[in-house]
């Protein structure tokens, strides 16, 4: 198929007019700091305004899914980015929370019909998680920050086909 045939849908990668909320938890936060600059930096880098960017911050991991629905409900947003980190301790509590965030979010999204993108860590050990919030594989924000801005340029091309 041609790429411009009309039946075929892609988000672009360009923030300009875009209001985002981002939900950051503060539990190991001097990581999920870093996702937030990253996902941050992403958005202007992309066309984005930081004055259209809201963040709240949330205890843990675990909370992070009812801010995203408060924010959802403002409904001023055109997607939320999930910001936060979960290490594997010696227990499986980080099992259950990942879990129950990822499921979370995703039925957040679902049901308001706005992108709700995940840039939640879920590590075995520290060095996993501090190699994916900037130092070797690469910023889970930034990853988070872009899908949105796909995501967002995506639905309203398929709403305006």
């Amino acid at each position: 198929m041609e790429k411009n045939a009309g039946n075929i849908f892609e988000g672009t990668l360009n923030a300009e007019g875009m209001k985002l909320g981002i939900v950051c938890a503060r539990f190991n936060d001097f990581l999920v700091s870093r996702l937030l600059s990253g996902a941050i930096d992403a958005i202007v880098r992309h066309g984005g305004n930081a004055d259209d960017i809201a963040v709240a911050y949330v205890p843990g991991s675990y909370e992070v899914p009812f801010a995203v629905k408060k924010m959802l409900e403002r409904k001023e947003y055109d997607a939320v980015i999930a910001l936060g980190v979960v290490i594997q301790g010696e227990t499986p509590h980080a099992s259950y929370i990942n879990g129950e965030v990822a499921k979370g979010l995703a039925q957040l999204g679902f049901e308001y019909g706005v992108p709700v993108t995940y840039g939640m860590i879920t590590a075995d050990n520290l060095e996993q998680a501090i190699s994916r919030s900037g130092v070797k594989a690469g910023n889970k924000g930034v990853d988070a920050a872009l899908a949105a801005i796909e995501m967002v340029n995506l639905t309203r091309a398929i709403k305006n086909a």
